[in-house]
């Protein structure tokens, strides 16, 4: 199998960067799913309706998220559809609307579980363990055929998603970070075959802060005081990315590429 996964999209930028350059990436590496985390599409907190089915109508496949899932009310219906084009993290409480994990099919018949979990360490939220649910998801869709398991951690704490990554090796076959918006360097395959990458980043303005306009942050770092987070719709996009294979009976991963570009919109 064939995975593309695109960082976190920020903002009207991210988005236009998306249309520009995901159409040359599909011909490039004709993945079997293009998968993305849309935790900021929509002017940098959230994804709405809208913009859910317009990055989908420009090729991506399906769509993690996050902490800020909920910041956009009218995405909440899109989570409980029949075959959603988006989930939020497994380790939310269950009376929230989706689900934290599905299962994509290809004309092909190949099958890949897709899972969501938020890390808990620096985070304002008294999530559920993410270590604890992933081994429940992953007992209660043991009796599935699955083709390949792609893990989407968004957390902040490198050590944490590191760990993660630690404990599903072997288990699944690829663990990537997000939420960060910086990409590392470290995009390997694991000890055991499981595809990592600690953060894969973000597709947002070069010279920001993390994809938001960087003087009023640089404001409010200065003075302690709320600003707003403003996104200029020009300007130099960096396109992050991570590209997988996989194969074999157990899914493990064969091959990890990073994809690192940018766009002048």
């Amino acid at each position: 199998m064939k995975i593309i996964f695109i960082g976190d999209i920020v903002g009207r930028p991210g988005r236009e960067a998306v249309k520009k350059l995901l159409p040359k990436l599909n011909k490039e590496y004709k993945p079997d799913f293009v998968i993305a985390n849309g935790e900021n599409v929509s002017g940098g907190k959230g994804i709405s309706s809208d913009h859910l089915d317009e990055m989908h109508d420009v090729g991506i496949d399906f769509f993690t998220s996050g902490n800020h899932i909920w910041q956009q009310k009218d995405i909440a219906p899109r989570l409980d559809e029949k075959n959603p084009l988006i989930i939020r993290p497994a380790n939310f409480p269950p009376i929230n609307p989706g689900k934290g994990f599905t299962i994509l099919q290809t004309a092909l018949l190949k099958r890949l579980l897709v899972i969501n979990l938020q890390g808990r360490v620096f985070m304002h939220k008294d999530y559920d363990c993410p270590f604890r649910v992933i081994d429940k998801v992953l007992m209660e869709t043991a009796h599935e055929h699955i083709d390949g398991i792609f893990v989407d951690f968004h957390a902040e704490a490198t050590s944490e998603k590191v760990c993660m990554g630690h404990y599903l090796d072997g288990r699944v076959s690829m663990v990537v970070g997000t939420h960060t918006h910086i990409p590392t360097s470290d995009a390997r395959i694991m000890p055991k075959g499981t595809g990592y990458i600690t953060d894969v980043g973000m597709v947002g303005l070069k010279e920001s802060a993390i994809g938001i306009d960087k003087d009023p942050i640089i404001r409010s770092f200065i003075s302690q005081m709320p600003v707003k987070h403003e996104i200029t719709n020009g300007g130099t996009v960096s396109f992050s990315a991570v590209y997988f294979e996989t194969g074999g009976k157990e899914g493990k991963t064969k091959k990890v590429e990073q994809i690192l570009l940018e766009v002048d919109l």
